[in-house]
């Protein structure tokens, strides 16, 4: 008689993370642990309006947010590469390595290896500088913009450098890329398409143009808190008046379980359950129908209950009608007891590579078992659920639930269970 057998899991098993706060995974979590912040008006070329796109040529559009202070470049990634690269390149590839290493993915098979980059138009600020250094001498551009204005440049670039030679592709779901990224990349190792995928969620470099309209929308936070930067990001918080924005990144590798030869690796977490799910919206608004669909199905596919939830990484932007949304999609699911924090609030909202992000953030705490504390939590817009306030608190995670949504009516939830 054959025995069935077990169904096979997907791990995480290396991390890379970049952001305003701290560049590798040690540094991140310390500054997340610890509270710190690096929110300011910004000061990267072509963020601000003005005839040298800097905040101090046009004091009226300083938007705030929170910028990577010093990229440090890992001495392995040649200099020629360097030259003809965007700033989201060069971040995706310090990430990259870091998650790289640790995952010990040089003694892997090139072929069976691939990787999916969440996110779309992501280097707008580049492509603004770049059209406006050569408007009215378009002859003189440099080739390689024919390459490097699509975003599939990230894919050639990290497919280059680490000898990636199984698939490679881009995936766009808005603010709910990072977090898609994962979801396909889980589901091409399980389905055998390749024995490792890298999730990436990368940086996305918007430029004055999107922050102007964002801000326009009723998306990007106001100049509410100009003269406070520190004040200005607070998901969930009754003074929060829109999300502020924070340059970030994050690779995730992910493996089948329990693969001949990777006895050695430690994995983070396996994935217990995930679910995708859209709302016919083409709008920014959000659902709290769809939100309670896809946090269910995927607490269904993971076969936890409710009360065996013991995180939550929310979506949480400071949307005021995203937030409520998304905690009566919370509450529905009977999840009010799980506790809650909000890693933009002391990160910024990274965009395209925000699912990515937080879900390192998540993985992290289970691995230490501590809660970062949330920024500007002093109001909360529902004071009855379980938040982490203003100091880290020590926590037994064995699950934890990380949500994204996306412009566009995109829900995604995945469940993480610590191994």
């Amino acid at each position: 008689m054959i025995k069935n057998k077990p169904p096979q899991r997907a791990i995480v098993s290396g991390i890379g993370v970049t952001s305003a706060i701290g560049q590798g995974k040690n540094n991140f979590l310390s500054a997340l642990l610890n509270g710190t912040t690096s929110f300011a008006v910004m000061q990267r070329e072509g963020r601000q309006f003005g005839c040298d796109n800097t905040a101090e040529s046009h004091p009226g559009s300083a938007f705030l947010g929170a910028e990577i202070a010093q990229l440090e470049i890992p001495d392995n990634i040649p200099h020629r590469l360097l030259r003809s690269m965007s700033f989201s390149a060069k971040v995706a590839l310090a990430t990259l390595n870091e998650a790289w290493y640790e995952a010990q993915l040089e003694h892997m098979d090139p072929q069976r290896i691939g990787l999916i980059v969440g996110g779309s138009n992501i280097q707008q600020r580049e492509l603004t500088l770049c059209q406006d250094k050569y408007r009215g001498r378009e002859t003189f551009i440099r080739p390689s913009y024919a390459m490097s204005f699509m975003d599939t440049d990230l894919c050639g670039l990290c497919t280059e450098q680490f000898d990636i030679k199984g698939f490679a592709h881009t995936h766009g779901g808005a603010s709910a890329s990072g977090q898609l990224a994962v979801i396909q990349a889980i589901e091409a190792v399980l389905s055998g398409q390749v024995d490792v995928c890298i999730a990436l969620g990368a940086l996305m470099d918007i430029s004055y143009w999107e922050c102007q309209a964002f801000r326009t929308m009723g998306a990007m936070g106001s100049n509410r808190f100009a003269a406070e930067p520190a004040r200005a990001c607070r998901p969930f918080d009754k003074l929060s008046d829109g999300f502020i924005y924070g340059e970030s990144c994050a690779a995730l590798v992910i493996e089948r379980e329990n693969m001949p030869g990777r006895e050695a690796i430690e994995p983070y977490a396996m994935f217990k359950g995930w679910a995708l799910s859209l709302d016919g919206n083409r709008n920014p608004n959000s659902s709290a129908a769809g939100e309670r669909r896809v946090i269910s199905e995927a607490l269904t596919r993971a076969g936890v209950k409710a009360a065996e939830m013991d995180y939550i990484n929310p979506h949480g932007t400071g949307s005021n009608l995203g937030d409520k949304n998304e905690l009566a999609a919370i509450g529905a699911c009977n999840l009010s007891g799980a506790k809650i924090n909000t890693t933009k609030s002391i990160i910024g909202h990274g965009l395209s590579a925000a699912g990515a992000v937080e879900m390192v953030a998540a993985l992290l705490q289970m691995r230490e078992q501590v809660l970062h504390p949330c920024g500007n939590l002093e109001s909360p817009v529902d004071p009855c659920f379980n938040w982490v306030l203003s100091d880290a608190e020590t926590h037994h995670i064995r699950n934890a639930l990380c949500l994204s949504y996306g412009f566009g009516g995109l829900n995604s939830a995945v469940c993480l269970q610590r191994v």
